[in-house]
């Protein structure tokens, strides 16, 4: 280790920037292609699809931004500073819809709401009408794919926005009330804006989970940026022409970041006080009691109760011929491979967002948005990008080794499961950063300085002080990875080795065969993994804070 301090700088920021490098690396090969010629086939987009994909991505991204911002930040404002029934088991429980996939949850829906579906033959069966006496709404729209991703990706902004709201500094909050603000204007005008990088962070991961997924909008016929990136790739057969789509879908992913980085613009959110108080909740009687427990369990019921209580109705009908020892294969293939990319993220998205913090230069932030971009990009096209390199290497080597040893090394990262996790990476990377880059915003500077006034170096500042404060985001993001990761369909599917499944790739295979009654068990196994660290998460962001009894009534 140099011993100097501008030496200790030089090699952690050259270091941190290679790393980010590295990780954009799928990234960087897709806009490559952005100067490969492509022919006629641009024009031919732009006057026949290319409007309907940016005006429906970007009408969908309205649609998500607009339910997820009104039902996480009041679930999250409602759990954590007001007291009602059940709100201990709705704090956890609105998180549980995270556990679902988004293409889970529009297959299981098409199902109850289609026209042969229990809800429309009950409907019929009560009333005597038949097809075309009566309107039901089309769930196969664009409005219908809103829906669909509104009720399993609130959860980013309600997470986020809760632990903001639970971290906030009661002073504040007190000096409001002092001054005659009840509980709707100190929410308004003074909690709301404190929270707002959490929320911000929050939605920007929803509507990046919007841009890339490509199961949903497939399955109801919406043509956005990433049907189009799949049709123009595997149906036209351009790669070219695939990449450079996948270039303007990042377009969005940058004006997002940029907006977010503006909103904030030099403003910090630190604690002022050295004074650690209680949180006291509203307490909630009468109808405002019934409303907040019956809005709460409105949105539980609609994004995992319904899904899930007819995944298990479809579970236990085929149970007999599905769960076997490859059923049981496929579960811990999939917990191994969350398990071993949620760690890595974690530790690479802490170096990055810590070296950001010491040493904030211009190629340092630009690099680590870069590397967090991954998260945006659909993933076939990420795996794509990892393949081409990938192969590039293993032939090198091969090659080399044929030529001076007369033996062949075969396929030492393409096909293998180190290919897929650097998958996972380049994906989820962004998930870990946001969560952990808003964490390290929120501790003071000073904390810093102090640990260097004690001798600290810039390693032991970050496991002496950073880690124990940061307990709460880091467990976050872990978690978050290792959910989002359990759900990943696209770049398994590409990139897994000969003869290796996962309970996502399972569950694939048989729903786009229309065989949901079998797709259901792997598809309920998903959302059953995924619920024990969603209740964790809930556990840990409460235990941040003390909570102290009632005592206002609004």
């Amino acid at each position: 280790m140099p011993d100097s301090p501008r030496q200790q700088q030089t090699l952690i920021s050259t270091g941190a920037v290679l790393l980010a490098l590295l990780l954009a690396l799928p990234v960087i090969v897709v806009v490559s292609y952005v100067f490969v010629p492509t022919g006629e086939i641009w024009s031919h987009l732009a006057a026949t699809v290319l409007p309907d994909y940016i005006i429906n991505s970007l009408l969908l991204m309205l649609g998500v931004a607009i339910g997820t911002l009104l039902i996480g930040v009041s679930t999250g404002w409602l759990t954590s500073m007001c007291q009602f029934p059940g709100r201990g088991i709705f704090e956890w429980a609105l998180l549980l819809p995270m556990a679902m996939p988004a293409y889970i949850i529009a297959y299981t829906y098409t199902g109850m709401l289609d026209f042969s579906g229990p809800v429309q033959t009950t409907l019929r069966e009560l009333t005597g009408w038949g097809y075309g006496d009566y309107y039901f709404p089309d769930l196969r729209s664009i409005e219908g794919a809103a829906i669909m991703l509104t009720l399993v990706l609130y959860p980013y902004v309600y997470l986020l926005s809760r632990a903001a709201f639970l971290n906030q500094s009661i002073c504040v909050l007190d000096a409001s009330r002092t001054l005659g603000n009840g509980p709707w204007r100190t929410f308004l005008f003074v909690a709301l804006p404190l929270a707002r990088p959490a929320i911000i962070a929050g939605l920007s991961l929803a509507l990046m989970e919007t841009l890339a997924d490509f199961g949903t909008v497939q399955y109801f016929g919406v043509s956005t940026f990433t049907t189009g990136i799949f049709r123009t790739w595997f149906g036209i057969g351009n790669a070219a022409a695939a990449a450079q789509l996948a270039a303007g879908l990042m377009c969005f992913v940058m004006i997002l970041i940029l907006v977010e980085r503006y909103s904030r613009r030099r403003a910090r959110y630190h604690h002022t006080s050295r004074r650690h108080q209680d949180i006291h909740r509203y307490s909630l009687r009468g109808m405002r009691a019934v409303a907040a427990s019956g809005f709460c369990f409105g949105i539980v019921a609609l994004g995992f109760l319904l899904p899930a209580t007819q995944l298990l109705g479809w579970t236990v009908s085929v149970a007999d011929q599905v769960l076997d020892a490859r059923f049981i294969g496929l579960v811990s293939n999939s917990l191994k491979l969350a398990s071993y990319a949620a760690v890595l993220a974690l530790l690479l998205a802490l170096l990055l967002a810590y070296s950001q913090r010491l040493f904030p230069g211009k190629v340092l932030q630009g690099a680590v948005r870069l590397a967090g971009m991954g998260y945006a990009v659909p993933g076939p096209v990420i795996a794509v990008g990892v393949m081409i390199p990938f192969s590039f290497i293993d032939n090198s080597i091969d090659g080399w080794a044929r030529s001076n040893f007369d033996i062949s090394t075969g396929l030492m990262l393409s096909g293998t499961v180190v290919a897929v996790i650097f998958a996972y990476l380049t994906r989820f990377l962004g998930v870990s950063l946001q969560t952990v880059d808003s964490g390290l915003s929120k501790i003071t500077p000073s904390m810093d300085e102090a640990g260097r006034s004690f001798g600290y170096g810039p390693l032991q500042i970050l496991r002496q002080v950073h880690v124990p404060m940061l307990k709460g985001s880091l467990l976050t993001a872990l978690l978050l990875v290792f959910v989002d990761v359990l759900k990943e369909l696209p770049a398994t599917l590409i990139l897994r080795p000969f003869n290796f499944n996962t309970l996502a790739v399972r569950a694939y295979e048989l729903a786009s065969d229309e065989r949901l009654a079998e797709a259901a068990p792997a598809a309920l196994a998903i959302v059953a993994a995924g619920i024990l660290p969603v209740i964790l998460i809930s556990w840990t962001i409460t235990r941040t804070r003390r909570v102290a009894v009632t005592r206002d009534t609004p």
